[in-house]
């Protein structure tokens, strides 16, 4: 199943955890912190949006920091996604 986002919203997947630390530890699933990193799977047309021209500034495969508690969680076809909108990614992490 596809999913097309509508207006300024964005799908997202969240990047796996770290396994081992920097030192090579290696962590059990209990203690690993879950990462506020995404990978952008979709992304919405944009558009006028609320009386605002919204121009989309992230594409597919971008790899963005999401808020806490941002979007909506949904499971399509056992893959675990959130839907935000652009604005509450707070930033494009390049490497």
């Amino acid at each position: 199943m596809n999913l097309k986002p509508l207006a300024d919203r964005v799908v997202i997947k969240r990047v796996a955890a770290e396994e081992t630390t920097k030192t090579g530890i290696i962590l059990s699933s209990g203690s690993q912190e879950k990462p506020q990193v995404y990978e952008v799977i979709e992304v919405g047309p944009g558009g006028f949006i609320d009386g605002n021209d919204v121009e989309m500034v992230v594409d597919r495969g971008d790899k963005v920091l999401v808020g806490k508690y941002s979007g909506t969680e949904v499971k399509i076809d056992g893959q675990e996604l959130t839907i935000v909108r652009q604005s509450d990614i707070l930033a494009i992490v390049e490497e």
